[in-house]
């Protein structure tokens, strides 16, 4: 069963991504309290292409950098494009740099 209270947080999240920055489902499942629903990040990740235009789900990645998700966007080269129209260099389906580009929502949103 799909949590769409869940998913919409998600989206929450991924909509105060900046430009030019990316973060993980990892990253988004511990700010939500919910460590171990990474997969469910990736999930909600699927499923926005259906729902919602302004979700940068391109700007989700797995914990080293890796474009795990290109498999979901109508055009496998879509997510590297979109990340590099946004200066951030792609390397074998890999966010180069990443430690620079990694937006961390628990401290970046901490209260």
């Amino acid at each position: 069963m799909i949590d769409l209270g869940f998913f919409e947080l998600v989206y929450q999240v991924v909509r105060l991504i900046p430009y030019g920055r990316v973060t993980s489902y990892g990253a988004i499942a511990r700010y939500l309290g919910s460590a171990q629903s990474a997969r469910m990040v990736g999930w909600a990740m699927n499923a926005s292409h259906s729902i919602d235009t302004d979700i940068p789900a391109h700007r989700v990645v797995n914990r080293i950098g890796l474009l795990s998700g290109i498999a979901h966007f109508p055009n496998p080269k879509y997510m590297q494009e979109a990340l590099e129209k946004e200066g951030i260099k792609i390397k074998n389906n890999k966010v180069q740099d990443f430690d620079k580009h990694f937006w961390d929502p628990m401290v970046e949103l901490a209260l």
